[in-house]
Parts: structure tokens; sequence; C-alpha cells
């Protein structure tokens, strides 16, 4: 997660966001790699953005504008849709109270973790 000022382009974040992916761990001896997909909505379809993307060595999958809904895309943006919702349970985070943006990123990365804790837990009951 990334946390920049309001009214942003989103956009303007895709690179920091994918060099700040951790590498993936592979079998042992292996070396370690980047994921080989990322997904994306209609904001960040521009050539400009796929090369950047597949220079990292990733293959971008990013919904063409103009395209009807039906391209499958759809499929993945759930999961970011639900992240949103669950931060959304945290009170401090549904409104930004907090005008120092260090305080508000500590509490943006504790929900983040307490998220994936608790999916990891149900995971692990299963």
């Amino acid at each position: 997660m990334t946390l920049t000022g309001g009214n942003r382009n989103d956009v303007t974040q895709l690179m920091p966001l994918i060099e700040a992916i951790p590498p993936i761990r592979g079998r042992r001896g292996r070396p370690r790699r980047r994921p080989d997909v990322v997904f994306a909505d209609r904001a960040y379809d521009h050539d400009k953005y796929r090369k950047l993307v597949q220079n990292k060595g990733i293959q971008p999958m990013i919904a063409r504008r103009g395209v009807e809904h039906g391209s499958g895309l759809g499929v993945y943006r759930w999961v970011v849709e639900q992240c949103f919702a669950l931060l959304h349970w945290f009170r401090r985070l549904r409104i930004r109270w907090e005008i120092r943006d260090d305080i508000h990123e500590a509490f943006l990365s504790l929900g983040c973790s307490l998220i994936c804790w608790r999916r990891l837990k149900i995971n692990s009951l299963c």
C-alpha cells in the first residue's frame, strides 16, 4: 500500500508501487522473482505504462478503454474493492481526521496488517 495526496492521478504511482512489490520466494535454490502478471483497470490504459510494466518483466493485463465490460478483468476487480470495504471497517480510515500523513499511514499499515492476519487465521482453520 502507498499513501498519496488527495485528488492525485493514480497512474503516477504505478511504477513506484510495482517497484515496491517484494520478490516472490520460489523453491529452495531458485532465485526470487517478481509476479508474472499485474491487473489494472481502464485508468491505466496507455501504451507508455504497458511498456514500462513489460520492461520490468511483468505482463500487464490492463482493460482497454472503449471496450465492452465483458473483457474478463472485472473478475479480479472485486479483490481490490473488497480490500477498500474491509479498510472502511476501521473508523479512523473511513474518514481521514489526522492532519499528519505519517499517523494516517501508520493506521493504514495497521489496518492492512489486521486484514491479512484475519485472512490467514481463517484460512489456517480450514
